[in-house]
């Protein structure tokens, strides 16, 4: 996911006008497509959540953008990490942070819109290392951990490529964890700005060219491609050894995470009567046999793992840029959070689709949000501010004076807040019950 700024502003409309000029005579026909409507099948494949808990790694980790390889973007902390907060270290990066960073015991990585990959001293914000791996990016960086290795996408090598806000000749470059010197380096000609996600030997992302990649973590050696329709702007999420993501031609897919091998591929209703039905910028998000995405025809979506099916696909004002947040809170049952661009933050049902509370931020929600506990974090990238709501009711129970896209991460003690261009340590200033 990336913001939608001039450089990747979306060529849309809500309707599709065509214009029928009659070869006899003057008579003009208008065709007006109406924007799609809510959907509800609740009735499609839908598994009950569990409430197994994953045991604690030996080193904390937060390795991708979304936490889990399903790219949940949840963090069960119980109230250990409840607001109020204290400010502790603060870390200027002077260049536009777009997506948060990736956490690896006390190290935080980071890369900037600028291309500039650093590790960071999450104890001290102190700066480690810091790697110019291109002129332009707009992702998080993988980790993979047992290679040693930090994977950074790149939009663009190219001069000048920041100021002119042009993709085109990236890479995907892995980096030491520990020193940030490269190891390897392969070309993305189309450039990319998918949030790469790596698993055991192999690292998944999209590219602006609409191919789907499969690399060999340890050397960047091509497993396989797989060509989508249009641009893959999002990460890929895996679940049960499938990669689902979506592209620009508003179409979803699954397919096998070791073969490349398509297993559904479905459209959205627009594209089936030629129309553009709007674009998957989002990364998808898997959970209860399903797949959770955004669409910029304003729509929420979801569809069933196993074989593509529309499961509901609900409204809103706009159009729908940010990643889906899922967590099973108690009390309110298996949900789905994201903001609009229309200035709305939503929780749906996560079966039917249905709106369970609504809040109003009064600004453009492009990015995602994280849940940390109880409490789902989103930025307004209009006011340029963060805040935290009450999962349950929606309520705003935290404030903060900067953000602008992907708020937070955190691990077990501390939440690490991601500002305009700005990176802060906040501090719970009161421990609550595990």
């Amino acid at each position: 996911m990336s913001s939608p700024g001039p450089r990747r502003r979306l060529r849309w409309v809500l309707a599709a006008v065509a214009v029928l000029v009659a070869i006899v005579g003057a008579a003009v026909a208008v065709i007006v497509l109406r924007a799609p409507g809510n959907e509800s099948h609740p009735n499609v494949e839908f598994t009950a959540p569990t409430t197994a808990k994953p045991s604690a790694p030996a080193v904390f980790a937060w390795p991708r953008y979304g936490y889990d390889a399903a790219r949940t973007r949840y963090f069960p902390s119980g109230h250990r990490l409840d607001p109020p907060f204290r400010k502790g270290w603060v870390f200027q990066d002077y260049a536009l942070l777009e997506f948060p960073p990736v956490i690896y015991g006390n190290t935080l990585f980071i890369v900037d819109d600028n291309g500039s990959a650093k590790a960071i001293d999450k104890r001290t914000g102190r700066k480690l290392w810091e790697t110019k791996v291109g002129t332009l990016a707009a992702a998080s960086p993988a980790l993979g951990i047992a290679q040693g290795l930090v994977f950074i996408p790149v939009l663009s090598t190219q001069p000048g490529a920041q100021g002119s806000q042009a993709p085109g000749n990236g890479r995907l470059v892995a980096l030491s964890m520990k020193t940030g010197h490269q190891v390897w380096s392969h070309a993305v000609p189309a450039g990319t700005e998918s949030s790469p996600l790596a698993w055991q030997d192999a690292v998944y992302f999209g590219d602006q060219g609409g191919t789907v990649y499969s690399l060999r973590a340890r050397d960047g050696h091509v497993n396989w491609t797989y060509k989508a329709k249009a641009a893959v702007k999002g990460g890929p999420a895996l679940a049960g050894g499938k990669l689902f993501f979506g592209d620009y031609a508003g179409r979803a897919y699954a397919v096998n995470a070791n073969t490349g091998r398509q297993i559904w591929a479905v459209t959205t209703s627009g594209t089936e009567f030629g129309f553009g039905s709007g674009n998957f910028y989002s990364t998808p998000a898997v959970a209860y046999g399903r797949v959770y995405m955004g669409n910029t025809d304003g729509r929420v979506y979801s569809f069933a793992q196993a074989t593509g099916q529309l499961a509901w696909a609900t409204g809103t004002g706009a159009y729908v840029y940010a990643s889906a947040a899922v967590a099973n809170i108690q009390g309110v049952g298996p949900t789905i959070y994201l903001g609009s661009y229309d200035g709305t933050f939503y929780a749906f049902d996560a079966r039917s689709g249905a709106v369970r509370w609504k809040h109003s931020a009064g600004g453009r929600i492009s990015g995602s949000a994280t849940i940390v506990g109880g409490i789902v974090y989103f930025s307004d990238l209009g006011s340029r501010t963060s805040t935290g709501l009450d999962a349950r009711t929606g309520n705003q129970v935290f404030s903060f004076g900067d953000g602008a896209f992907n708020p937070v991460v955190c691990d077990d003690t501390t939440i690490y807040l991601s500002g305009y261009s700005t990176l802060y340590q906040l501090l719970p200033r009161h421990a609550g019950k595990a």
